[in-house]
């Protein structure tokens, strides 16, 4: 079939348009080069989408090159919908990490809720059974205006998706600063299980191949969803709200057994979901990974809504939708399967060899671009960047304390930053399938067995934004290590990472230096730490009327257990030895304590040894794995007592604890945030001190577990009993009075 020019849109009128679905002149100019002529409006509505910040990463993928992606036991790198490693006995463990942070602050719950959504579909597309979901979230002060309706939302949009197709929520973190009063931070992480032999892409191949759609029906939600998270919020960002998604987690469940059946059989080519920008960038992206072309026809796509153009079809970002190149012959068998299933399927178009995406409805063709100079000529920005000034390295001895050690304490696990997070685990059902070795709280990272199988993967989000703003190489390298630490904790082995790069307007030197900055440090650690980068999403121009967020390169880290049985958490265990493994320094700089307690916000954040890191956690993770660790907990932020407080608050015990050396001032030795630390609970601290001074690791007594206070050396005692209360009654009063 032979195509006819689109009909164009008026000249004056397309450079209008093309302003306003954010396409800069220059790159209007280039698109006008490619195709030769005037766009229709589905043509600049192809560019737009395709070009923008969030489907291009023209400001970031420049950057993103430098971090280490390859390992023996990589199988599928950056570049397709997750990435996949090989974790032993033929399987593969495939995951991502993605955001929702503009459509959430928009519309709170189903911002959450249809980010879940597309996260599991990201995995699922691979071939890969979801087994847990993680997020990342951060929110500004309680207080601030919509603040607390923001949390109910996203908190139940995440639960309320989650829950419901049937995929238990195990772990995350969640963080609190001004910095996003008007721009939230919602990230969803999903792991999935597949057979290594048996990992599908989304690279099309075979002209004339039929391609078909699958899944919910399209509507009008959604469009430009695309562009909306390319820019700054302004004042009137609540208007943008038919921009956000409306997920069915009921559909999604169905998807995912009827996806998973057809990939049983053979008939499958390549796989996309339609995420941001819906069916352009699934139909751009398979044919142009496949160097091939597709010739679509839009009438044949399922709709809810009447009279939808082919405008509207190609950039919704309806939820539950899948596009599949098939085997030829194989429509009725595919057919038979989603309907099944109770699932719209329809064949749409076929491959061309013609290098380009032709689109049709009604008898017209709506769009004709092609495909290689669609990628190739892409914008992509070097864009200008500052580097953070350095920030003085403050002096403990200088710094005084202004509450005592036990008021610090209670003021500290009581801050929104440290507090139980209860209120929102309670709300994910954690244990559906009947998998979770360890639920929320209980261990550094979360525990999932693999069904059938005595392996079990461990699973963590980290990131501490304060550390990245105030030094980016640092932060970077910081959110990696606490990754690598909190699954090494569980003496897991560490064995890749996803990311989730969250910063704000790339324009300004500033936040691009941020960037730079931050790619840098996580660069270095990863390879460090043999700790590559599988997967990951940038989010950028996350800014509210000019006010930027805080850098926050969020990493979700992955390890694998031989024998889950092996697993061990933090709680406090009655009886036992307490070792510090690790140097401490007593490092306040941006530090909890130096905010919470001092009033203060300043200095350079404790710096990252690497060599240190990778020593210290492999003693830790061969320890735990010889029997001789009965819990372990890394020192992180707040720093040691809330460490030994949080051990304690687990399971109600306490410890009588050694001294302070006399080398520190006491409040610097307990609330310092020195990195490369473990606090252990041993049977005999004397042999295990001897095991790590013989392996150079840097070990000492901190005490011993008993009671139900923590006892300071100094004869002040802390009710564990009180700690629990504090800290678990924070959220619940933060949120009372939300309205719906």
């Amino acid at each position: 079939m032979t195509a006819a020019t689109p009909t164009p849109l008026d000249p004056a009128r397309a450079a209008q348009l093309a302003a306003e679905f954010g396409l800069k002149p220059d790159e209007y100019d280039r698109a006008l080069a490619i195709l030769g002529r005037t766009p229709s409006l589905t043509e600049l509505g192809v560019f737009s989408v395709m070009w923008s910040e969030h489907c291009s990463y023209k400001s970031s993928r420049i950057w993103l090159k430098e971090l280490p992606t390859k390992a023996p036991w990589v199988i599928q790198g950056p570049g397709e919908n997750a990435g996949v490693i090989a974790i032993g006995d033929g399987l593969a463990a495939v995951f991502k990490m993605e955001s929702h942070n503009h459509p959430s602050w928009i519309e709170p719950y189903n911002g959450a809720a249809t980010g879940v959504g597309g996260i599991l579909r990201d995995v699922f597309t691979m071939g890969a059974r979801p087994i847990a979901n993680l997020n990342a979230l951060r929110f500004g002060s309680p207080d601030a205006p919509r603040m607390k309706q923001v949390i109910d939302g996203v908190v139940r949009g995440i639960g309320g998706y989650g829950n419901c197709v049937g995929v238990p929520t195990v772990g995350g973190e969640v963080n609190f600063h001004p910095a996003y009063n008007g721009n939230p931070l919602v990230n969803a992480m999903t792991v999935g299980i597949a057979k290594a032999d048996r990992i599908f892409t989304a690279a099309a191949t075979g002209v004339g191949n039929p391609v078909v759609y699958v899944g919910s029906k399209t509507g009008r939600d959604g469009i430009h969803g695309a562009t909306m998270s390319s820019a700054e919020f302004s004042a009137d960002s609540e208007e943008k709200r038919p921009t956000v998604q409306i997920g069915d987690p009921f559909a999604e469940k169905l998807l995912i057994e009827a996806c998973l059946e057809l990939m049983a059989t053979d008939a499958i080519v390549a796989i996309q979901d339609m995420g941001a920008a819906g069916l352009t960038s699934s139909g751009v992206e398979m044919a142009g990974k496949g160097g091939m072309g597709v010739d679509l026809t839009l009438d044949s796509v399922p709709q809810r809504e009447t009279g939808m153009t082919a405008y509207e079809m190609m950039l919704s970002e309806s939820q539950e939708r899948m596009l599949m190149v098939l085997k030829p012959g194989r429509e009725a068998q595919a057919e038979a399967i989603f309907t099944k299933w109770e699932l719209d399927f329809a064949v749409i178009g076929h491959l061309t060899d013609t290098g380009r995406i032709v689109i049709r409805h009604k008898g017209e063709v709506e769009a004709d671009i092609p495909l290689a100079p669609l990628e190739s000529e892409a914008p992509l920005y070097r864009r200008p960047t500052e580097d953070t000034p350095p920030q003085p390295v403050l002096d403990a001895a200088t710094i005084a304390d202004p509450i005592g050690i036990e008021a610090a304490l209670m003021r500290l696990v009581a801050c929104p930053d440290l507090c139980s997070r209860r209120w929102i685990w309670d709300q994910y059902d954690s244990l559906v399938n009947g998998q979770t070795v360890k639920r929320p709280g209980a261990a550094d990272a979360a525990i999932v067995r693999i069904e059938d199988h005595d392996r079990a993967l461990a699973m963590t989000t980290d990131c501490t934004p304060r550390y990245v703003v105030a030094d980016p190489v640092e932060g970077g390298k910081q959110a990696v290590a606490e990754a690598w630490r909190n699954i090494t904790a569980t003496g897991a082995l560490p064995l890749a990472i996803t990311d989730n790069m969250n910063f704000g307007n790339p324009e300004k030197p500033r936040i691009m230096g941020q960037f730079a900055g931050a790619v840098r440090g996580m660069a270095a650690a990863c390879t460090a730490l043999d700790f590559p980068v599988i997967s990951g999403n940038v989010s950028l121009y996350n800014e509210t009327e000019g006010r930027p967020i805080l850098p926050t390169p969020a990493i979700g880290g992955v390890g694998v257990l031989e024998d889950a049985r092996h697993a061990i958490g933090l709680g406090m265990p009655a009886s036992a030895d307490l070792v510090l493994v690790g140097t401490t320094q007593g490092w306040l700089g941006q530090s909890l304590w130096l905010r919470e307690v001092a009033g203060r916000e300043e200095g350079a954040p404790p710096p990252v040894d690497l060599t240190a890191e990778r020593r210290n956690g492999d003693f830790i993770r061969a320890q735990i794995l010889a029997g001789a660790v009965q819990a372990c907990h890394d020192c992180a932020d707040g720093g040691l007592l809330v460490t030994l407080a949080e051990m304690a608050m687990e399971t109600g015990f306490g410890a009588t604890l050694a001294p302070a050396p006399d080398t520190l001032p006491a409040h610097a030795f307990w609330f310092g945030e020195d990195q490369a630390r473990y606090v252990v609970a041993v049977p005999d601290a004397t042999a295990f001190i001897a095991t790590a001074t013989a392996a150079g690791v840097p070990a000492a007594r901190l005490g011993r577990s008993s009671g139900g206070d923590l006892v300071l050396a100094t004869g002040q005692s802390i009710s564990v009993g009180a700690l629990r209360a504090a800290n678990e009654a924070t959220l619940p009063a933060l949120m009372e009075g939300r309205s719906a």
